[in-house]
């Protein structure tokens, strides 16, 4: 502890650094949970809990704020678990590491967890402070929304009572967010025969890593690699020329990180391999010219390893192979709507050899429009439509129609205003937000988004800028005032 010791506003970080030492993966917020509700014992503040996890705890209003309305302040409690190959990390068990490196504050070897940690140490600063303005606060702390929002889904009618909600979401300072896009994952099962390793093969470890990776909406349009698109193309050509056998393939993680990983054992003929070897040169060669402006780290190896007993079929080798490399990652339309906006995108998550002779891939797919997520979800599976394969898409979840209009908005932009002398970016968000699934339940809610800038959210390289951290602050307590 203490490590992040000095930093202004102190409420927020000595809050912040307190719940890096807790626990919280998706679907596993349960020390998170305890921790809020013996903080509101502690606090004397009501605390309540529903069926899901979902916590609400809440604040009378300051001295002559009595008739003001009340406002919710929304975070969610869980954080994308992701950590760096080599990294000895226990996401259930151990604490995040936070440090101050130069401007920032970030982590040793994992996800920081400032998604969305910040916001929760907001609420809890804001709760315990004594010398703020404002009307009746209800802090809502949402759980599993990293993995399928469950706990926004789940919310039920009426656990708050506010009109307007602030989500405290989201990674850029100087923009409001008052829109965002909805999202579908789609999954796909291969299932496969294995054959005995024949003879007169040299088995290899194929690996690519050091790439940024990053969050699979807000980061999808700055051209991030694709381990697992990297690795199935050396793979695409080396099958064109040479009898292989795939023996295993993983990469990727989380359905909302771009993969930053990836890795394949493969037999080679033995006669082949130091063709096999300088094709891989070559290809590393070409690769690293045509991305190294913006994956600067990325590092691809060919090395021997030990030799399995069984390989896949070559018949599901080549459906599985042909798939990956047709199958859509990346934007794929920019919003008319609002300019400088993705508006539909796809992302290859994941590859994962599994246990009973199968192979799970998964992919999600975000749009502005109804019609477009449906759209991209159709893409993907028309591709494996192509091979022996099963194929299920999830609930998924609406989008957030931006409103103009929003009196939030015009308090929150004249607030910005008032206080930095500059006007702030309004924009819709292509990442998945909570308030499209809060619109469902609470139609005539008044939302607004806004939070500090984080960079490399959803993958180790995650940080928080800590100057922006007191503008976030400011504001907070600026629109609070000012509601």
């Amino acid at each position: 502890m203490n490590n992040l010791n000095g930093l202004k506003p102190a409420s927020i970080w000595s809050h912040f650094e307190a719940i890096c030492q807790i626990p919280r993966p998706s679907k596993r917020e349960d020390k998170i949970i305890a921790f809020l509700a013996d903080f509101a014992r502690l606090n004397q503040l009501p605390f309540k809990k529903d069926s899901a996890g979902n916590v609400l705890i809440s604040k009378a209003a300051s001295k002559g704020m009595e008739n003001k309305r009340a406002l919710v302040l929304q975070s969610h409690l869980d954080m994308v678990c992701e950590k760096n190959e080599g990294t000895i990390h226990n996401f259930d068990t151990d604490p995040i590491k936070p440090y101050i490196d130069g401007e920032w504050v970030t982590a040793e070897g994992t996800t920081l967890g400032a998604d969305c940690g910040i916001g929760i140490a907001a609420q809890l600063a804001i709760l315990t402070a004594d010398n703020l303005k404002h009307g009746p606060i209800e802090c809502l702390f949402t759980v599993d929304e990293e993995t399928g929002l469950t706990g926004a889904k789940a919310l039920e009618a009426g656990f708050f009572t506010g009109k307007a909600l602030i989500n405290l979401d989201s990674e850029d300072e100087g923009e409001l967010f008052i829109g965002c896009a909805g999202g579908i994952d789609t999954v796909i099962s291969i299932h496969y025969e294995t054959v005995d390793t024949p003879g007169g093969f040299f088995p290899v470890r194929i690996s690519v890593s050091g790439l940024l990776g990053g969050h699979s909406g807000d980061d999808i349009n700055k051209n991030r690699g694709n381990a697992i698109k990297i690795l199935n193309r050396f793979l695409w050509q080396t099958m064109q020329k040479y009898e292989i056998y795939l023996a295993d393939y993983q990469g990727g993680n989380l359905r909302n990180a771009i993969a930053r990983e990836a890795s394949a054992v493969v037999l080679v003929p033995v006669s082949r391999k130091e063709k096999v070897t300088i094709d891989f040169n070559i290809y590393r060669s070409q690769l690293e010219s045509e991305i190294i402006l913006d994956e600067p780290g990325v590092k691809l190896l060919l090395e021997s390893c030990e030799l399995p007993g069984k390989v896949i079929d070559h018949l599901s080798q080549s459906k599985l192979v042909n798939a990956l490399y047709a199958c859509p990652h990346g934007v794929l339309a920019m919003s008319t709507r609002m300019p400088g906006l993705v508006e539909t995108s796809t992302n290859l998550a994941s590859v994962k050899t599994k246990s009973e002779n199968l192979i799970e891939i998964t992919t999600s797919q975000r749009s502005d429009l109804e019609s477009g997520k449906w759209d991209a979800a159709y893409m993907v599976e028309s591709v494996f439509q192509l091979i022996e394969s099963n194929i299920r898409h999830g609930e998924g979840y609406p989008g957030w129609t931006p409103n103009p209009s929003s009196e939030l908005l015009s308090v929150t932009r004249s607030s910005y205003l008032r206080l930095f002398e500059v006007e702030p970016i309004v924009r819709s968000i292509h990442a998945g937000l909570e308030c499209g699934l809060f619109l469902e339940k609470f139609p005539e809610l008044d939302m607004i988004s806004f939070g500090p800038t984080m960079r490399g959210v959803h993958s180790p390289d995650e940080k928080i800028n800590i100057k922006t951290v007191d503008k976030f602050w400011n504001l907070l307590i600026e629109v609070l005032a000012n509601y």
